[in-house]
């Protein structure tokens, strides 16, 4: 079985051809922003003009392989309306133009299934961290459960807040650990942990006021180990909970290589598995859509057009995971 999935729930637009195998093709535009965050009308707009082309790349691509596509795949949500909305009549235009079925699929599973596929990962507590999410979540009952959560920003939006605060570029991230290998010392930041949920909006503050008075290395490296540790130890009494020996980090946040190390040094104490895939299916991407459109349409799940509708708050255990 071939799946076609199309990715744009916030900055990259990405589109994937996938078997039970591997990825076959896949073709991404990126939306950068010339200045601060994701501006979602723009990001809608850069989508509306890159989205023909790419398709037509990739369709392009399947017909020289002789590929015959056999469900349409598109992230259904969470993520920005406008640029959500862009993809899904993108999607139905060309379920309708096969004949073949139309799959909405949460962005979040997407991030997880890719993960499990390309790690060998069977039943882990999943730490899944973006610039729109961050969640401990484990499959219990049919169902991706949501063991914790930030209660107000992301730890990538965190991330980007603090590094616009401070002068870095776009995206703050990867800025912010290239400064924190270069630090001399730890800076006592906030650590908010609320039973198993977790608060950025006040470390970002935090930071940026100590970056006035401290070097900002120092300071990069100290919101990471801040928050980093914040996010293990959810992840580490998830795995407690619910009965985990398997542990897997996913999103674009994950391609931090500091969380990794925290991660797999936590579960080697507690001689559990630690997984993480490659770098390029950590950030948003086709094959993610692509691939759990393929088990979602193995398990008998479709989407009918009419209910096709995009869902920029779609939760994670909502989804009732019949391929698990």
């Amino acid at each position: 079985m071939y799946v076609l999935g199309i990715e744009g729930t916030a900055w990259n637009l990405s589109a994937a051809i996938v078997n039970e195998d591997d990825v076959i093709i896949e073709r991404a535009a990126t939306y950068t922003p010339a200045r601060g965050g994701i501006h979602p009308r723009e990001a809608a707009q850069h989508h509306s003009e890159h989205i023909g082309p790419l398709l037509r790349e990739v369709i392009q691509g399947a017909r020289d392989r002789g590929i015959k596509i056999d469900g349409v795949a598109f992230s259904q949500g969470p993520g920005l309306g406008p640029c959500l909305r862009t993809v899904a009549t993108a999607a139905r235009v060309l379920a309708l133009k096969f004949k073949v079925p139309l799959v909405g699929v949460n962005h979040c599973i997407a991030h997880i299934e890719i993960g499990k596929w390309k790690t060998g990962a069977r039943d882990p507590a999943v730490l899944y961290v973006s610039g729109g999410n961050s969640q401990v979540l484990a499959l219990r009952r049919g169902r991706y459960r949501i063991f914790g959560e930030t209660l107000d920003i992301s730890v990538g939006n965190m991330l980007d807040k603090f590094a616009r605060s401070v002068g870095l570029p776009h995206p703050g991230g990867p800025r912010i650990e290239e400064l924190a290998r270069k630090a001399k010392g730890y800076i006592p930041l906030p650590y908010t942990v609320k039973g198993m949920d977790f608060s950025f909006s006040g470390l970002a503050t935090a930071a940026t006021e100590a970056a006035r008075r401290y070097d900002l290395a120092d300071v990069c490296y100290s919101l990471q180990e801040t928050a980093f540790a914040m996010l293990v130890e959810v992840t580490e009494r998830a795995m407690a909970h619910a009965e985990k020996r398997e542990a897997m980090l996913v999103g674009g946040v994950g391609a931090n290589q500091r969380l990794g190390e925290m991660l797999r040094l936590m579960c080697e104490e507690r001689g559990a598995r630690f997984y993480l895939p490659e770098k390029r299916f950590m950030g948003d991407n086709g094959s993610m859509i692509a691939y759990t459109g393929l088990v979602m349409l193995k398990s008998g799940v479709s989407t009918p057009l009419e209910s096709s509708g995009v869902r920029p708050n779609y939760r994670t255990d909502e989804v009732e995971v019949r391929w698990a």
